[in-house]
């Protein structure tokens, strides 16, 4: 599940955004990070930590990329756009780990 639903957003993406930049690749890393922090919260709250392999491992693992990820930084570094190509790197990491810090708060502030 996790994988085909990373594989329409990346289709979906590219439809809106186009292919000089992996968009898809961005959308699902990002969005993947902040379902993480939501649920992390959600299954401690609701004592569901039997889902969390399921959920977090099975399915955010299915839909989150780290290889498709490096395979697009590599080829925006071999067509000779290495400033885009490290942007891409540090809005990954960075918006991805935001990401899961905004999903961490979301939630905990519906369980505070």
């Amino acid at each position: 599940m996790g994988a085909s639903s990373r594989y329409l957003t990346g289709v979906g993406m590219t439809a809106l955004m186009g292919r000089s930049f992996p968009w898809g690749t961005l959308t699902v890393n990002v969005l993947g990070s902040f379902v993480m922090g939501v649920l992390v919260v959600v299954l401690a709250n609701f004592s569901a930590t039997r889902f969390a392999p399921f959920l977090t491992i099975g399915f955010l693992g299915g839909f989150t990329t780290f290889s498709s990820f490096s395979l697009d930084f590599a080829t925006l570094y071999e067509r000779g756009e290495v400033a885009l190509a490290l942007g891409y790197v540090a809005a990954s990491v960075l918006v991805s780990l935001a990401a899961l810090f905004a999903g961490l708060l979301a939630a905990r502030s519906v369980f505070a």
